[in-house]
């Protein structure tokens, strides 16, 4: 969410800033933060927080490394870690999250954008050469290391309708909007990988409701370019919420 309260800046940040001054623009459900950082240098995101066992910093430079040559995704200039924390810095993508105040405002104009550049990630990304995956049981193997027990009748997917490479966390927060409405790049793709594209688009579709209100899940599928898949959003909507 969008922070509303004052929050304390973690030393490494300050670090890390080196002098810019630093606003909070995103804190998520584990602890972690991501900063704006104006500086003589210009904008820069600093992302911190403890580590987590289901993604990683270290794992999202990996993809934000590797999927930068095809797609507008922030560019990694630095990333460390310690015994309890990790962090990343990255240059800024210009425009705002699918929910900022701004499109908060015009919510069917941000659920197509979502839709539309969910469609454009998915298209430009070459499956054939990704390193990563994002299939179910990739992800219920990732859920057992961390505890999770997935019900078993979500083990067995729907048939594999088109492989795609998946950005991991297709929320609508992720999408990033130009000024005229239309999506011009995505964050936070620690989990990106080969999946099918369903497994995005009906986390995509579920985060309408959280974000704009109820209404507008179908609106994103079709923007997508797709006629709802009814089987395929429940099954996926149910191993998001069970992992």
């Amino acid at each position: 969410m969008i922070p509303t309260d004052d929050i304390p800046i973690p030393e490494r940040v300050r670090v890390l800033a080196a002098g810019a001054a630093l606003v909070p623009v995103w804190r998520n459900g584990v602890g972690g933060l991501t900063f704006r950082a104006d500086g003589p240098e210009g904008v820069r995101y600093i992302k911190w927080g403890p580590r987590h066992p289901e993604t990683s910093l270290a794992q999202e430079a990996q993809r934000l490394t590797w999927a930068a040559p095809f797609t507008t995704v922030p560019h990694v200039l630095q990333r460390g870690e310690d015994e309890r924390h990790e962090w990343m810095v990255t240059a800024a993508i210009p425009g705002r999250s699918a929910v900022d105040p701004r499109w908060i405002t015009e919510p069917e104009t941000a659920v197509r954008a979502v839709g539309k550049g969910l469609r454009q990630l998915h298209d430009a990304l070459p499956v054939d050469e990704c390193p990563f995956e994002w299939t179910v049981p990739a992800r219920i193997t990732n859920a057992a290391a961390r505890g999770v027990v997935v019900p078993p009748d979500l083990h067995e997917a729907p048939p594999v309708d088109r492989l795609v490479v998946c950005h991991g966390d297709a929320c609508a927060p992720n999408t990033l909007l130009a000024e005229d409405g239309t999506p011009v790049g995505h964050v936070d793709l620690g989990a990106l990988g080969v999946a099918d594209r369903w497994a995005d688009i009906a986390v995509a579709a579920l985060s309408t409701e959280w974000n704009y209100g109820p209404g507008f899940e179908d609106a994103l599928v079709l923007a997508y370019g797709l006629t709802p898949d009814r089987e395929r959003l429940a099954y996926y909507r149910d191993l998001w919420n069970a992992t």
